[in-house]
């Protein structure tokens, strides 16, 4: 049976990421954005595979286990800013590993030498680091070499694609809220700081207790320092205090990046939701849209897993299951 042509909407990591999946089973895809990169949320990510804030956990899990093992085949592909690193995993008090620990290939507890004054406890995990600047174009390249087409387009109803499209997939991240009516999507404001410190060689994750979140990745030409995670924050809008105090606790963990230059003040909004939104829905006899989005800090953990789920519905609604 042929395969219809196909709208995502949205240009960030898991729209790119459904529409290279959906171009590998022979749909021709468009993208439908109203930011195209480097001005999307997932531009500003300090990525990592990293299950944070997204749920039900089960499902969560799933998905990034599908996609821990798609960054280490994209090892194999020089220049596009994966690499593997070894996390350490912060607590200010002993704790249990990590629920997502099962997940990686290598968790172990941390020894003393590794970790910073003041923290008593942690884990090593080995985990991917997804550098945005080479990764988002590598998979806008990727997928326009795979025959995808790029429309700049602000979609407000899903009813505006009907007469175009009987199949669209919905990944607007927190534009899904006005999309579609969804209030129990929800932003999670972000604002980290990009200084030039990049030859650090230890990266720290720290997220529990009163100092959290705070993390510190470095990477090929600068290093990420955070952060916020403040639910229900629309503001996208830098705070430089708040900047100074993201660069003051990191200094903490390295007292180095006290000096370190500074050449960026980012802010993002992650989409929370209390459960990723992965279904399909009918919107009529002849028309449904599969919604993919509510990933909260998870965005790059859960993409390529998300894709592969998005992908099985789209073949499963052709076939009229």
């Amino acid at each position: 049976m042929p395969k219809p042509h196909i709208p995502v909407i949205g240009c960030g990591v898991s729209g790119l990421s459904c529409a290279i999946r959906l171009l590998e089973q022979g749909f021709a895809v468009t993208i439908l954005a109203r930011e195209l990169p480097p001005h999307t949320t997932s531009n500003v990510a300090p990525a990592i595979w990293y299950p944070y804030k997204a749920y039900p956990q089960d499902r969560v899990l799933t998905w990034a286990k599908v996609s821990l093992a798609e960054y280490y085949r994209l090892l194999e592909v020089p220049g596009l800013g994966v690499s593997i690193i070894d996390l350490i995993e912060l607590g200010e008090s002993p704790a249990s590993p990590p629920w997502w620990g099962s997940a990686v290939r290598q968790l172990r507890p941390a020894r003393a030498d590794e970790l910073p004054s003041g923290c008593l406890a942690g884990y090593v995990a080995e985990i991917p680091l997804i550098e945005t600047p080479l990764y988002i174009p590598y998979l806008l390249k990727r997928f326009e070499a795979a025959g995808g087409q790029l429309r700049r387009q602000t979609i407000t109803d899903l009813a505006d694609l009907r007469a175009e499209f009987p199949l669209i997939i919905n990944c607007a991240g927190l534009g899904a809220r006005r999309l579609t009516g969804d209030e129990a999507l929800f932003p999670i404001r972000g604002q980290i700081v990009r200084v030039q410190a990049p030859a650090l060689g230890r990266y720290f994750n720290l997220t529990s207790g009163p100092h959290a979140p705070t993390y510190i990745f470095p990477r090929q030409a600068d290093c990420i320092l955070g952060g916020t995670a403040e639910a229900h924050d629309w503001n996208e809008t830098v705070e430089p205090d708040l900047g100074q105090a993201i660069i003051a606790k990191c200094a903490a963990l390295e007292p180095s990046l006290a000096q370190a230059e500074i050449l960026e003040h980012r802010v993002g909004l992650r989409p929370g939701r209390a459960e990723v939104r992965l279904e399909l829905e009918r919107l009529s006899d002849r028309h449904a849209v599969i919604h993919n989005y509510g990933h909260g800090g998870a965005g790059f953990t859960l993409s390529w897993g998300c894709a592969e789920e998005v992908t099985r519905l789209a073949l499963g609604y052709l076939r009229g299951d």
